[in-house]
C-alpha cells in the first residue's frame, strides 16, 4: 500500500552572507530525512531547539522547497512539481502554528478567517462558505456566536481551536502541528490534545506532530522521529522509543522528562557542551562532541540509519 506521506532523503540548505569580503556560508538545516506516514497515524518529531524541526514543517507544507530529496503525497512527488501541482497539493497538507494569535489576522472576524481558504481555493458561494465555517466551528467546540468576533476576544485555547478549524476547512489529509500546545496552560493543553485525537479519528487525518515536550509526545504519537543537528538519529514505534531508547541522544532527552511517580528512580543524563554550529558541523557522527559513548570511528565516519533493536538508529555504538 502506498503511504499517504513519504519523505526520501529530504535536505534543506541555506546560503548565508558573512560580510562584505567573506565568502557566503552554507547552513545544512536538514540532511537525508526519510520517513513514511499513513492515514490515521501520528508521527512525532522531537529534538532540541535548532535541530531542524520547524524547517521540516516548512518543507512538508511547501512553504519552502527542499534542496535535495523527494516528498511524496500518495506516491506523487511534490518537491519538484510545477507551481500549479504544488498549489493543488497544498490543499491536502495544512499546518497549525505554535502561536495561534500570531497566525490569525487581528482585523478579521473569525467567520471570515475560516471562510478565506474556501474563497481562495474553491468555487463555493458565500452561503455555502458560511455554512461550512459554522459547521467546522461546531466540530472544534466553538459556539455559533463566535462567528462575528475578533481573535483578541478569545483565550489562547479558543484561538488554537480557531486555528485548527481553519486548517481543516479544505479537508486536508495531513496536518502538520508545529508545537500546537506549548503556549497553552496545562488544563487547556489536555483539552486541545483530546480534540486533536477526536478530529483525527473523525477525518482519518495523519499528523506530523512537532514538539519538544516528550510527555505530550508519549500521549499522542504512534511513531517518534528524533532529530539532532538536522539528522535522524533514532526513529521507531512510540513504546519502543520510550521503553528502551538506544541512541545516547534519545536517552538524554528522555532522562530529562518529568515523570508522575515521585518514588521512581531514573538516571539523569547531562550532556556536556553546546549544540555544534550548523555553519561548521563536526565530522563523522554529528553527536560525537557530546556523546558519552564516543570512540574513534564516530569522529571520522557518519553512521547510517539502520534497523537495530526494532527501530531505525544512526549510531556505531548500538548493536544490531
Amino acid at each position: 500500500m502506498i503511504p499517504l506521506l513519504e519523505a526520501r532523503g529530504l535536505a534543506r540548505d541555506y546560503t548565508m552572507a558573512r560580510g562584505l569580503f567573506a565568502a557566503p556560508a552554507t547552513v545544512k538545516a536538514l540532511a537525508d530525512i526519510s520517513f513514511t506516514l499513513r492515514a490515521g497515524r501520528t508521527l512525532a518529531v522531537v529534538g532540541e531547539s535548532g535541530c531542524g524541526k520547524s524547517t521540516l514543517a516548512r518543507l512538508l507544507t511547501s512553504i519552502e522547497k527542499p534542496t535535495g530529496g523527494a516528498l511524496m503525497i500518495e506516491g506523487k512527488d511534490i518537491a519538484d512539481a510545477d507551481e500549479a501541482t504544488r498549489r493543488r497539493r497544498r490543499r491536502e497538507i495544512q499546518i497549525v502554528f505554535q502561536n495561534p494569535y500570531g497566525s490569525l489576522n487581528p482585523r478579521q472576524k473569525v467567520g471570515k478567517a475560516l471562510e478565506e481558504p474556501l474563497l481562495v481555493n474553491t468555487d463555493m458561494k458565500a452561503p455555502e462558505r458560511e455554512a461550512a465555517a459554522r459547521d467546522m466551528m461546531a466540530k472544534v467546540g466553538l459556539r455559533p456566536e463566535y462567528y462575528d468576533r475578533y481573535p483578541h476576544m478569545f483565550s489562547g485555547g479558543q484561538r488554537q481551536r480557531i486555528a485548527i478549524a481553519r486548517a481543516l476547512m479544505l479537508r486536508p489529509k495531513i496536518l502538520v502541528l508545529d508545537e500546537p500546545v506549548s503556549a497553552l496552560d496545562v488544563s487547556i493543553r489536555a483539552q486541545v490534545l483530546n480534540l486533536l485525537a477526536r478530529l483525527q479519528e473523525e477525518f482519518a487525518l495523519a499528523y506530523v506532530f512537532i514538539s519538544h515536550d516528550l510527555s505530550v509526545v508519549r500521549h499522542i504519537a504512534d511513531e517518534v522521529m528524533v532529530i539532532y543537528l538536522g539528522h535522524v538519529v533514532e526513529m521507531g514505534a512510540r513504546e519502543a522509543i520510550f521503553s528502551a531508547p538506544q541512541h545516547p541522544y534519545t536517552r538524554a532527552l528522555l532522562s530529562a522528562t518529568p515523570i508522575a511517580d515521585p518514588g521512581a528512580k531514573r538516571e539523569r543524563i547531562i550532556l556536556k557542551g553546546e549544540l555544534p554550529s550548523p555553519f561548521d558541523p563536526p565530522a563523522g557522527c554529528p553527536f560525537n562532541p557530546r556523546c558519552p559513548l564516543v570512540f574513534d570511528r564516530c569522529r571520522t565516519e557518519r553512521p547510517p540509519v539502520e534497523l537495530k533493536q526494532d527501530r531505525q538508529v544512526a549510531c556505531w555504538a548500538v548493536a544490531s
